[in-house]
């Protein structure tokens, strides 16, 4: 809400981070190549858009230096972590490391894709939106791959993972095709 006639908001900046601290984000890596070298930066501003055509959207400050090579080449990957790649997303929001150093990755569909993140989507750019000191990136998605993993998600300035998730009773096909045959 703002102030009648105005765009200046009726809250503070903090009590707005404050707030948003208690949403859960998903984490992920948000890859680019450029010049034959992979560029990545760890990004919760991600979710789906669409599933028909498949879409997704990813917010980048428009500072990001992953962002300007996202912009030249108009694809990008999207690595999901797992709940226990805490260390791999604070790498990769370091600023002026190697953050591809001692990790391992390889080129998948001509974008960075980290060997061991159960999610991984090759996106191409459909769309940029601005939006305040970011902008968002409206990506269909070309190609997909996942192995169920519990996820790691960010909420209240801390890693954790879906409870839930991580703890449910894990059943055997034969239990899912006998409980689908009743």
């Amino acid at each position: 809400m703002t102030n009648r006639g105005s765009m200046i908001p009726a809250f503070g900046e903090q009590e707005f981070r404050d707030l948003m601290a208690g949403v859960c984000a998903p984490v992920t890596i948000v890859t680019a190549t450029a010049g034959g070298l992979p560029h990545g930066t760890t990004v919760s501003a991600f979710a789906s858009l669409s599933l028909r055509p498949p879409m997704v959207t990813v917010a980048l400050d428009r500072g990001s230096a992953v962002l300007s090579r996202i912009t030249a080449t108009g694809r990008f990957g999207v690595n999901v972590l797992a709940r226990n790649q805490d260390d791999l997303a604070l790498s990769f929001a370091r600023r002026d490391t190697d953050r591809f150093a001692g990790v391992d990755w390889h080129f998948d569909h001509g974008l960075p894709r980290l060997d061991y993140a159960p999610g991984w989507l090759t996106c191409e750019v459909s769309d940029v939106v601005e939006g305040g000191d970011h902008l968002l990136l409206l990506g269909t998605v070309v190609h997909a791959r996942t192995t169920p993993a519990p996820p790691l998600v960010y909420g209240y300035r801390t890693f954790g993972t879906h409870s839930a998730y991580a703890s449910r009773p894990r059943h055997s096909i034969r239990e899912h095709v006998a409980a689908f045959a009743r």
